[in-house]
């Protein structure tokens, strides 16, 4: 009762969340914003919704092909709980609660928490491992092209925010070589914790320093699966990066984004949002959008795009995740 109590009260916080963005960005281009979406081609948004539910397949291909035990679960299966995942991790802060529902959801098919668990490690690691490689073409694109004015402070987030993703895929790395380092890196990061007063449960956090270490070692002895995993999980994220550029070409714009725009600014987009504690990473994504986006998209259209790209990429997952949620049994 009290996680159904959490999800109610997650849902409510994100809803008011969306009403005030939603006026914020009505209240002062309510006519242009009417005017940009007379202007729009359905068949283009149509593209934009076909790529997003590519981007949900691929996901929930991956993790198919990770679980390998075609009796337990189908990919209609993985398709459903990917979805579902997008519920959880949207209602989240920080998106923490849609793999703890997929581990559920597995161990429900008869398959094992163990093995369970290291699927959701080594899809997380495909994914980290794919956005860092997205994030260093974004940086160096932008290095050579310089299509960003200088902004300090977003430069600072942006910056930091890769940093932390690249430490994050070294850690991993770290904690695949050996038991030892495993431990010795669990030990450093509750050290840590308890430095800056951080309330940490010991026995957990080894716990999951096991599971990451586990899921490396499964990995090493499926080097197929691994580079299929990384390169999925590129394309995946080059697909989603590219949707506002098919929303722009839905209002008549064919020259103001070109493909690497739209890639690097989505890039840039999805690091300040992993800065905000809040489900869906709400503000901070509008905020990074209009920065970024806002540089190539002409004022009268900016806020319609994001609009319809926070719709197809976001709440669409949420929704059609919400509904799959509740028809599933008790």
């Amino acid at each position: 009762m009290k996680i159904l109590d959490n999800l109610k009260k997650n849902t409510i916080f994100l809803l008011l969340i969306t009403i005030i963005i939603l006026y914020i960005l009505l209240k002062d281009d309510f006519g242009d914003i009417i005017k940009a979406f007379e202007k729009i081609k359905v068949a283009y948004i149509l593209l934009a919704i076909i790529i997003y539910f590519i981007v949900i397949f691929i996901k929930s291909y991956i993790d198919y092909k990770i679980t390998n035990d075609k009796e337990k679960i189908s990919l209609k299966e993985a398709i459903k709980h990917c979805l579902i995942t997008q519920f959880f991790n949207g209602i989240t802060p920080f998106s923490t609660g849609g793999q703890p529902m997929e581990i559920y959801m597995l161990t429900e098919h008869g398959i094992s928490l163990t093995k369970a668990t290291n699927q959701t490690v080594q899809s997380f690691i495909f994914y980290q491992i794919a956005l860092v490689i997205c994030g260093i073409v974004a940086v160096c694109y932008n290095y050579f092209f310089h299509i960003f004015p200088k902004n300090i402070l977003l430069k600072k987030i942006v910056l930091l925010g890769f940093v932390i993703n690249i430490a994050v895929v070294i850690l991993l790395i770290s904690i695949s070589y050996s038991k030892k380092v495993t431990k010795r890196i669990s030990k450093i990061v509750i050290f840590l914790a308890k430095k800056f007063h951080i309330k940490i449960n010991e026995k957990e956090m080894d716990k999951k320093f096991n599971n990451f270490y586990n899921g490396f070692q499964e990995l090493k002895e499926r080097k197929g699966l691994f580079v299929l995993g990384i390169t999925f999980n590129i394309i995946s994220l080059v697909l989603l990066y590219t949707i506002p550029l098919i929303i722009t070409y839905s209002m008549g714009d064919h020259t103001s984004l070109t493909m690497m725009k739209s890639i690097t600014s989505s890039a840039y987009v999805y690091v300040i949002g992993s800065f905000v504690p809040i489900p869906g990473a709400s503000g901070g994504i509008e905020y990074g959008f209009t920065q970024f986006y806002g540089n190539f998209i002409s004022l009268d259209k900016i806020s319609a795009v994001l609009i319809i790209w926070r719709s197809i990429t976001y709440y669409l997952g949420i929704i059609i995740g919400g509904l799959l949620f509740n028809l599933e049994k008790k």
